[in-house]
């Protein structure tokens, strides 16, 4: 189901996830929950993986895991500011050690000049470190592959911070 370097990364970070007894959670936009079937496809990642949310609305961005609407309102959900706050609110809701948020424009519509098909932001939130956000620029290649690419980015960034 995913390329083999998806499930070789997810691995990885499973195994450096259970040799520090640590647990992971998401919060996943434009992704749809691919980060978390990701990590799920690999045995044993139930000994880290706590669950997942997939907050694609507004609403479910603030009524499942906490962001704050005005901070969506004032930013617009496709954004640093809302990234980083997906990701500590899944901490916070989930008692997980870590979390990845990932929100963004997958295409093919959706996107304006100010924010494009491709913008995606990815944030990891820690119990142990300051929360990091990365902004990607993946263009218009494709809705598949703007979510594959992104879906790689967390897994990279996870893997980071997991370290």
């Amino acid at each position: 189901m995913f390329p083999a370097d998806v499930l070789t990364n997810a691995k990885h970070l499973i195994d450096t996830l259970r040799d520090q007894n640590r647990t992971l959670t998401t919060a996943e936009s434009c992704t749809g929950g691919l980060v978390a079937a990701a990590i799920t496809a690999v045995p044993g990642s139930s000994d880290v993986f706590y669950g997942g949310f997939v907050t694609y609305s507004n609403d479910a961005k603030e009524h499942m895991i906490g962001v704050d609407a005005e901070l969506i309102k004032h930013h617009g959900a496709v954004s640093e500011a809302v990234a980083h706050a997906m990701a500590e609110c899944a901490v916070s809701t989930t008692g997980a050690d870590l979390a990845v948020s990932i929100t963004g424009i997958a295409g093919p519509g959706g996107g304006s000049p100010h924010k494009p098909v491709g913008l995606v932001y990815i944030a990891v939130a820690s119990v142990f470190d300051a929360p990091r956000v990365e902004r990607h620029m993946f263009g218009e290649a494709g809705r598949d592959e703007v979510r594959l690419a992104s879906l790689r980015a967390a897994l990279r960034l996870l893997e980071e911070a997991a370290k």
